[in-house]
């Protein structure tokens, strides 16, 4: 039996993340046979509970490893100096993470972007790898938008160097795969789509919080508060956003609020249902013109949630993804070049992506409009792409079978 640990991972609060590793560890049964998955948790119980099907496909719950100082480390890689920026991660592992990896066959680094200065220098993360590396396991970032880090001059030899010695890179996208071929020069890199893109859905009762049904159909809607760092500095998304929903009611349409990022514990901080609930209250005179989703469902059940809906219009990336591999025209409120990727490679020069800086009601109704006066046309494409996403996920699944050097 082969065995793997995912690195990067850490919590099922953020339903992209859980999206990533249902799927990846469906791929990985299908293409090894039975496996073992070392899946780290920074709460296994809720985790468990967020997933109770998991041992059946072979998960193993870690406890997942975030040292005290890791925090000071990284806010001190923020200085300006050279030294710092290319120390990696100085620091000594517990033998309870090297006794787990050193008894894995490989390690898949998920997250969909961690390897970018989204979250500051990913250094414990490549601390990780680099581990995984020095006891002869093969390293495989999968699925993911990388980069670019030119933003930190100093760090791009380090991560260059680092990355120079992953088994492959798997890019979920062409901009990546465009900055780290041609920008960074490697040659370690294979073209892939999110493993999310082959994401089943669990089926749920829809009745009891579906909006009532408008001449127009159901759009669905997704704001984080995650974009609030990246608006421009007259900026209200929150206003523009309420006012949206009001425009689209008077428009016939209904409106369901989705959230795709709830921390299991109920933390308040960076919570989607937290923050489209204070806008909901504002909307009380729409009646059940307008609902929001219940913020308890799981990833595969937000993406059958989502499949239901006309249109989608998503901050969050992987809620976004949900809905396109759904075949759903998507409109995608974008924060960094991973959105402008997946988009790009799906659906060509569509205009359906919206940079958070330029979101408004205005803005906000004009992609609206193109999803339905283009809605045939974008399904047409989508249709016609995703199988071809889908087996991008299985032959890169394949591809870290080859290179294992495994036949079964």
């Amino acid at each position: 039996m082969n065995r793997f640990y995912l690195t990067g991972q850490r919590t099922f609060g953020n339903r992209g993340c859980e999206a990533i590793v249902r799927s990846t560890v469906l791929m990985l049964n299908q293409t090894f046979g039975k496996v073992e998955v070392l899946v780290p948790s920074d709460d296994i119980l809720r985790d468990k509970q967020q997933w109770p099907e998991a041992s059946q496909q072979g998960v193993i719950f870690v406890e997942a490893y975030l040292p005290a100082h890791t925090k000071y480390w990284v806010h001190l890689q923020r200085l300006p100096f050279k030294f710092l920026k290319k120390a990696g991660w100085p620091f000594p592992f517990p033998k309870k993470l090297r006794d787990e990896i050193n008894n894995v066959d490989a390690v898949l680094s998920i997250g969909g972007d961690n390897y970018s200065l989204d979250y500051r220098l990913p250094s414990l993360l490549m601390g990780v790898d680099q581990l995984a590396m020095s006891l002869g396991k093969p390293v495989f970032i999968w699925g993911a938008s990388v980069g670019p880090f030119e933003a930190e001059p100093h760090f791009v030899s380090a991560i260059r160097q680092h990355l120079t010695g992953m088994s492959f890179i798997a890019a979920r996208e062409s901009i990546t795969y465009s900055y780290l071929t041609e920008t960074l020069g490697l040659n370690n890199v294979i073209q892939m789509a999110d493993p999310a893109f082959t994401l089943a859905k669990e089926v749920v009762d829809t009745t009891l919080f579906w909006p009532k049904e408008s001449s127009n159909g159901v759009i669905g809607l997704n704001i984080s508060p995650l974009i609030e760092r990246y608006k421009s500095n007259d900026q209200d998304l929150r206003a523009e956003t309420i006012q949206f929903i009001r425009d689209a009611v008077d428009k016939e349409f209904s409106v369901l609020l989705v959230s795709h990022v709830v921390p299991l514990d109920g933390n308040k901080n960076n919570n989607d249902a937290v923050y489209m609930a204070d806008m909901l209250a504002e909307l009380a005179a729409l009646g059940n013109s307008v609902t929001i989703m219940p913020a308890h469902f799981n990833a595969s059940q937000i993406k059958q949630v989502i499949s239901q809906l006309r249109c989608f219009i998503g901050a969050r990336t992987h809620a976004t993804i949900a809905a396109l591999s759904s075949g759903v025209p998507t409109l995608s409120i974008a924060y960094s070049v991973k959105a402008k990727g997946i988009n790009k490679d799906l659906l060509g020069d569509m205009p359906v992506v919206l940079p958070t800086p330029e979101l408004s009601a205005a803005s906000l109704m004009a992609g609206l409009d193109y999803l339905i006066e283009n809605e045939a046309q974008i399904k047409a494409y989508l249709e016609s792409k995703l199988p071809i996403w889908r087996r991008r996920v299985e032959l890169a699944t394949s591809e870290v079978k080859a290179r294992m050097g495994n036949n079964g």
